[in-house]
């Protein structure tokens, strides 16, 4: 063996030595976004753990509200992305803002078609949902109440300001009759939300017709607000309209299950707040169908599932309404004595098209329950029609119904099916 070439490598085995040997770290963790950063981490030296940095403290609303244009453009850095995202989840109007932005960035791009896909806001949604589902979700029963606002919003933003003057006419059955009121599409929207007031007030929220509003009559409410010199009846009306409704959404997603069955008086009838959302729900999608026909703006009818839901809110208030009508001598009267629970005759309603179904109306009392082996009649109608009747809209003796069976029985449920319109 030779010997070594200088004093660098002469070998000792002194332990000063065999501490200062250079030390050949082990391999690392593969990076893993889920990670818990809480815990401590090798220091420099790899000797001792130091314990993780703590999060940074998100920044001011000021400072993310600004970022809003360069998230919509994708032009924020990760980091910014990051928070902006987070405190989308957390601040509504940042959130309605950042999806006006994100809308408005399509019309940037000159190469495409003005006119927006009318699909990109629920691609939005759906996204952002995917990636960050919502810390406080809208219950489903309030989902169609959410979405006929949103839809009724989105006509408001397209027509002019010239087209909130345009006249509309308002129809419904009342008095064995057709009956209407011609005002117009601010008027409307002021309906809408004079009315949207009384779910408001079982909420605990602000009436829009004032604190000392004592009517709870929808029509009258309609009518003081319209009669109202410090109620606008303007393009004005819009954003107060619009604050309530994501107002009554937020405040029921927040106030736990137990709202649901909070009750909600309209004068003559009191609906728990679950379906008192669904009934204003329809209530809003006739009265855009009345706005869009008067400025001549295409309009939809609501999804299958949510149709479905406001045919099934009508079909339960049948029976009800047909035994007001048999009380106030307008219907045929009970031909079987039932108890309650008990099967007595019934109505078949065979509901076609989106959102429709079977149901089966109890004919002798409110208290009795439907049934396929007591059923007398059937009628057939499509979806979207029957919601028209429902909305007075079609007088009963013209409704295109399929019907088969006791002819009297059908009579009486048509017209207790237009009887539940109202102004």
């Amino acid at each position: 063996m030779s010997a070594p070439d200088g004093p660098d490598d002469t070998p000792d085995d002194t332990p000063d030595d065999v501490a200062r040997a250079p030390r050949i770290p082990g391999p690392r963790r593969a990076a893993d976004d889920h990670a818990d950063l809480s815990r401590a981490v090798p220091s420099a030296d790899g000797r001792s753990p130091e314990p993780a940095a703590p999060p940074a403290a998100p920044p001011p609303h000021s400072v993310l509200k600004s970022l809003l244009g360069a998230w919509a453009l994708s032009a924020c850095s990760p980091e910014e992305t990051e928070q902006v995202e987070n405190h989308l989840t957390e601040c509504a109007p940042c959130a309605d803002e950042a999806l006006r932005l994100r809308d408005a960035v399509g019309l940037l791009h000159a190469e495409r078609d003005l006119d927006l896909d009318p699909l990109l806001r629920s691609r939005v949604l759906e996204n952002c949902l995917g990636r960050r589902p919502a810390r406080i979700p809208v219950p489903a029963w309030a989902t169609p109440y959410d979405a006929e606002t949103a839809r009724l919003d989105a006509l408001l933003r397209d027509i002019g300001e010239a087209e909130w003057h345009a006249p509309v006419r308002l129809k419904w059955f009342e008095a064995e009759r057709s009956a209407d009121r011609r005002t117009t599409v601010a008027g409307v929207i002021g309906h809408l939300m004079a009315v949207d007031g009384l779910v408001a007030t079982a909420l605990g929220l602000d009436d829009p017709l004032g604190a000392a509003a004592t009517e709870v009559s929808p029509t009258l409410r309609t009518e003081a607000y319209w009669q109202g010199a410090e109620h606008p009846v303007t393009c004005e009306v819009r954003e107060p309209w619009r604050e309530q409704s994501h107002t009554l959404i937020r405040t029921v997603s927040f106030a736990g299950r137990g709202v649901g069955d909070l009750a909600v008086g309209y004068g003559d009838f009191t609906l728990p707040m679950r379906d008192s959302l669904l009934e204003r729900a329809f209530e809003c999608w006739v009265h855009a169908d009345d706005i869009a026909n008067a400025v001549a703006y295409p309009y939809e009818p609501p999804s299958g599932a949510h149709l479905h839901g406001m045919i099934d809110l009508a079909a339960r208030m049948l029976p009800t309404a047909l035994a007001g009508r048999r009380r106030a001598g307008l219907a045929a009267p009970a031909r079987d004595l039932v108890t309650a629970g008990a099967p007595g005759r019934s109505l078949h309603l065979e509901v076609e098209g989106a959102g429709g179904g079977h149901w089966y109306i109890a004919l002798d009392s409110p208290a009795a329950v439907g049934s396929p082996d007591h059923a007398v009649a059937q009628v057939a109608m499509d979806g979207v029609e029957f919601c028209q009747l429902v909305a007075g809209h079609v007088p009963p003796e013209e409704a295109a119904a399929g019907q088969d069976g006791d002819r009297e029985a059908i009579r009486d449920v048509l017209f207790a099916a237009a009887s539940l319109s109202r102004l």
